[in-house]
């Protein structure tokens, strides 16, 4: 393969609605001693690659850049010193290639793929091979590309950070991958998850995928009221925040006491607002979510193995309209964007 090429699709210039996005060819990469070279199946999307894409993530990346950070594949050559994988074997890479296990430090938190770092939107990558986990085998390429930052959150925020327990109330916000993974694995550990969208279609599909209760927010305006009656004044015990902005407000007001929220997106504001003193009162806590690491990525897919869950795809585009898949993320899907390159 020294002397063949690939596809890869490439950030030229950042610009609206991924406008900057080409196609070019490169050389097939080459594993190092300790690295693998893997055939990418898929490629799902985050909100993050559109943002970044546009230009209004960190427009000081350097360009051209490869984006996407999430990928599933086949492991088509080895390193000289490779001991973890071999030749056929199935596996997805880490968003943060770097964090194994433990807490972040500052240059693990920084080194994400698809910005700065290459990323994997293309035909092959080479990855280190502590970088990677091993595929659920139950779970195709295309579901298996969802995990690394959707799912490996979600399941942080609600199994790493805390531990939910049967009979707690949960509530995710809106219907996005990171939410659906959220109601998925709340609602398989026996917890009444309730969920939050504009749409009475979506909402029905959630219920659907195990919610326990659901609020239209565009017919509620003030949906922490209808929480509040849903759980008999009491409130949610965990809460995946995602909006971001004057949002915040009303996930404070419905958060039971000793409740946590797990700080995730910002779809709205970057900034979050909320009053502080009925916060305190109710001996709240609030952290935010930086995905999770390998330790965490492997007790998802034991998790995953155990209760057969499987991913929430809303569309695949092939290789080629990699541009529309992008766009795609304007329209709020309901679960994930997957490429495929099979």
């Amino acid at each position: 393969m020294a002397n063949s090429t690939m596809q890869v699709w490439q950030i030229r210039q950042f610009g609206p609605n991924a406008a900057g996005l080409e196609r070019s060819e490169r050389p097939v990469p080459q594993p190092g001693p300790n690295e693998l070279l893997v055939k990418i199946a898929a490629v799902s999307l985050n909100y993050r690659d559109k943002l970044i894409a546009d230009g209004a993530y960190d427009p000081t990346f350097a360009l051209p850049l490869v984006p996407a950070s999430d990928a599933a594949g086949g492991v088509v050559a080895v390193g000289s010193n490779v001991t973890r994988f071999h030749v056929g074997d199935r596996v997805i890479g880490l968003f943060l290639p770097h964090w194994l296990d433990g807490d972040t430090r500052t240059n693990e938190r920084s080194a994400t793929l698809g910005g700065p770092l290459p990323g994997v939107l293309g035909e092959y990558v080479v990855f280190d091979e502590q970088a990677v986990v091993a595929t659920p085998a139950y779970l195709d390429d295309r579901e298996a590309s969802t995990l690394p930052v959707a799912a490996l959150t979600a399941w942080t925020a609600l199994f790493e950070h805390v531990r939910i327990k049967p009979g707690q109330t949960v509530l995710v916000e809106g219907t996005g991958g990171v939410s659906l993974f959220g109601l998925q694995f709340a609602a398989a550990a026996g917890a009444r998850v309730i969920v939050t969208s504009s749409s009475d279609a979506k909402l029905a599909r959630s219920k659907a995928l195990g919610a326990w209760a659901t609020v239209n927010y565009s017919r509620h305006e003030r949906w922490d009221e209808q929480v509040l009656e849903l759980t008999n004044g009491r409130g949610v015990d965990h809460l995946l925040e995602v909006v971001g902005g004057s949002n915040g407000r009303r996930a404070a007001r419905v958060l039971a006491l000793g409740g946590n929220i797990a700080l995730i997106g910002m779809l709205q504001d970057p900034l979050l607002s909320f009053e502080i003193v009925p916060f305190m009162l109710k001996h709240g806590v609030i952290r935010g979510v930086a995905v999770g690491n390998r330790t965490h990525f492997e007790a998802m897919n034991r998790a995953l193995e155990r209760a057969q869950l499987r991913p929430v795809i809303d569309a695949v585009y092939p290789f080629a309209e990699a541009q529309r898949a992008f766009e795609h993320l304007r329209s709020g899907p309901f679960g994930k964007v997957v490429i495929s390159l099979n």
